[in-house]
């Protein structure tokens, strides 16, 4: 008998997310606070300017200050160093976010670190990212994509305390923080990427698998343990152009027990995260 695949559905649990969070926004706003954002673009990828165009969208639908700083692909480092100055000293502004890639004159990691890590609403900021690594008590911003991602395998009650977890990709965005996250969860992580050896056969070691190299359709269902929960971070276009993911999503059904679907699984839980920690910085502000 063959098994029945679930579908994550990660609109679902972000609409959640969402609605938690502008009940929150509303509380702050009573008090006299209103969360801030501050979105900073150079250059014109039309990827990123999707994103920004979204994430203004649904932050001012939640009720939140939101600003986005346009600059042109001209802008120099220490323009841009300026002006996350300015948005560090400003009282309205929670969560500051440069929005990746950045032009070649500009030494991305030395604007990730100038960001306020009270105010790194991306949680890439390497103080934040060490609290995380040891498990540090306390408040502090966490990387959107891997936090969604636990969210989502709470909502459909995977708890990672035992299980055998793989992570595919190394990112700083990604890859890292989500291996740091399911260790905290009691996981038994192994991290893997494009140079490991037999790398199909560790994949298929998996209980909790999560696929971040933008590489189409790296795995299929052949690599995947029956039952397993399969998290698919890739947004990739087939040769038809059409978006998909780094799991072939047709042939892990009837195979993983739970996956996400490219789209509509990740995607939506990352900018509602983002939404949620901007709220989360405003309330644990000590410039209120």
């Amino acid at each position: 008998m063959a098994r029945v695949t679930k579908i994550i559905d990660g609109k679902a649990v972000a609409k959640q997310v969402n609605e938690a969070t502008a009940k929150q926004v509303a509380e702050l706003v009573a008090q006299g606070v209103q969360p801030g954002i501050a979105v900073i673009i150079v250059g014109e990828d039309p990827a990123s300017q999707i994103y920004v165009r979204n994430k203004n969208r649904k932050a001012t639908k939640l009720g939140m200050h939101s600003i986005v700083r346009q600059l042109p692909a001209t802008t120099t480092q220490e323009e841009l160093l300026a002006i996350i100055a300015e948005y560090n000293a400003d009282d309205q502004i929670h969560g500051i976010l440069v929005q990746s890639p950045l032009p070649k004159q500009i030494n991305e990691p030395l604007i990730t670190m100038a960001i306020d890590p009270q105010k790194d609403v991306d949680g890439f900021h390497p103080a934040n990212v060490g609290k995380l690594v040891t498990n540090f008590p306390g408040h502090y911003p966490v990387a959107n994509t891997p936090r969604g991602i636990m969210t989502m395998l709470k909502a459909y009650d995977v708890n990672p305390a035992g299980k055998t977890a793989v992570v595919i990709g190394r990112s700083t965005i990604v890859g890292k923080p989500m291996a740091a996250l399911l260790t905290n969860a009691n996981a038994t992580v192994t991290v893997a990427h494009s140079r490991t050896r037999h790398l199909k056969a560790v994949a298929k070691t998996a209980d909790i698998l999560v696929v971040a190299t933008g590489i189409t359709h790296l795995i299929s269902g052949e690599d995947i343990k029956p039952g397993a929960t399969v998290i698919d971070v890739g947004m990739d276009r087939d040769e038809n152009g059409k978006l998909t993911g780094d799991v072939d999503f047709d042939s892990a059904q009837g195979i993983a027990g739970l996956i996400t679907p490219v789209p509509g699984g990740v995607g939506p839980m990352t900018i509602a995260t983002l939404m949620q920690t901007t709220v989360e910085l405003a309330k644990w502000s000590d410039r209120k």
